[in-house]
């Protein structure tokens, strides 16, 4: 269903729930709605897509809503966490890697738009060879590619875009100044505003 505004019969259709239900979410004050003049409900499709999420109904969200997917790559634990409940607040799908041969894996598994990945990864593939091995292959060349590392220098930055990096971020990296620059790449909008930064 193509519409941004929907009636609370078509909302219902669209998160395959009954009108007694819907009803109820709207009741609850949880779910906004408009009244046009004639009485009529109206739910937009972005406030029933925050509503569901917010709700952990996540998967139905996803199933309903065509969202950005960021495969996040990085060896930090805690890194990938934090990503990653960064950019399902701005409504990003994601799924995460710990190193280069699982990013591999994760890329065709996932297919993400976007991969966040870390420079400095152990074993036989690190970020160079991660983005190298993406970007020469055609199944996976078109993939943005975001560098995320805490090692700036002028060899590193180099190296990395001329394997084909789209971008490059230094960690610690500000929230707002992430989600810019995925949006730039994307050439999408995130949902709702976040301050912080990640990698510190």
């Amino acid at each position: 269903m193509d519409k941004d505004i929907l009636t609370i019969p078509e909302a219902a259709s669209f998160c395959a729930v009954d009108r007694v239900t819907m009803w109820r979410w709207v009741k609850s004050g949880g779910l906004k709605v408009s009244v046009t003049p004639g009485g009529h409900h109206r739910i937009l499709k972005e406030n029933l897509e925050s509503f569901l999420i917010d709700c952990g109904m996540y998967p139905l969200a996803t199933k309903s809503f065509p969202r950005n997917r960021v495969l996040i790559v990085d060896d930090d634990l805690m890194i990938r966490k934090t990503l990653s409940q960064t950019l399902f607040n701005y409504k990003y799908e994601t799924e995460t890697a710990g190193n280069g041969f699982e990013a591999g894996i994760k890329t065709v598994q996932f297919k993400p738009d976007l991969i966040t990945l870390d420079l400095i990864m152990p074993g036989m593939m690190d970020g160079f060879a991660v983005c190298r091995y993406l970007k020469n292959d055609p199944t996976t060349s078109g993939v943005k590619i975001l560098i995320l590392t805490g090692y700036d220098t002028e060899e590193n930055r180099d190296k990395i875009m001329e394997a084909g990096a789209d971008d490059f971020l230094v960690k610690p990296i500000e929230v707002d100044l992430l989600i810019r620059h995925i949006e730039v790449l994307l050439g999408g909008k995130s949902g709702r505003k976040h301050h912080g930064s990640v990698g510190q």
